[in-house]
């Protein structure tokens, strides 16, 4: 026995129930919307809203968005400042990538001229033990006295 709430005839019916979409109604001759909704839009939508800051500023020209800083209007959409940050985040990152590749290269030629020297970090440990070790001789020495 089926629960309440399914209906065997909605699982096995041969056309499923769909909502026509805009693009299907505008293909039948139907208008998609009424007469004052476009209007309405219209004045709720702000094309360019936001005023950048000097930050802002100089993402959109670290991006190529902008020649130069006059060339900046007082307000921009927000879509432009967000397409701007993705595309400073993605270089900044690539970057980043660079300099830790190149730091790799660097610790790797640092190491192997520590190598020719006979300098490893076990040598430098057992020293500065060493050095603990006299010095904490010394420090009993002048309290036994």
């Amino acid at each position: 026995m089926l629960p309440s709430r399914i209906h065997p005839g909605r699982f096995l019916s041969a056309a499923p129930l769909r909502r026509p979409t805009r693009g299907a109604a505008a293909a039948a001759g139907e208008p998609a919307r009424g007469p004052g909704t476009a209007r309405a839009e219209q004045a709720h939508k702000v094309v360019a809203s936001y005023k950048p800051s000097k930050f802002d500023k100089k993402i959109l020209l670290w991006t190529g968005r902008f020649k130069t800083e006059e060339e900046i209007p007082l307000r921009i959409p927000p879509e432009m400042l967000d397409r701007a940050r993705n595309k400073a985040r993605v270089k900044a990152c690539y970057i980043m990538i660079g300099l830790s590749i190149v730091a790799c290269f660097a610790v790797i030629a640092s190491a192997k001229k520590a190598a020719a020297r006979h300098e490893s970090l076990t040598s430098w440990n057992m020293a500065k033990k060493a050095k603990w070790r006299k010095e904490a001789a010394i420090a009993a020495e002048s309290k036994a006295k």
